[in-house]
């Protein structure tokens, strides 16, 4: 049985309360290992690669390059076997 880990935006600072999703850096349905960086946010200071919180399989929701996020919004998972 397949479990299925969220990829969430993260919460990059104390202040932080949305950042604009980049882009991916794993394609879908590519192997991952935990904390191997998987996609790039932007604050209005800096730019950030997000590790994998999980190793598996990714599969990407429905992130789209330079949309805002609020922290804490599911944007993929990761399938563990």
């Amino acid at each position: 049985m397949t479990q299925k880990v969220p990829v969430q935006v993260p919460k990059l600072t104390m202040a932080t309360t949305e950042v604009t999703f980049l882009e991916w850096l794993v394609e879908d349905g590519q192997p991952v290992e935990e904390e191997q960086p998987i996609y790039v946010v932007a604050t209005d200071k800096v730019e950030n690669e997000v590790a994998a919180p999980a190793s598996g399989i990714l599969r990407h929701g429905t992130a789209e390059p330079e949309e805002v996020y609020p922290v804490g919004t599911e944007i993929a998972a990761i399938e563990v076997p």
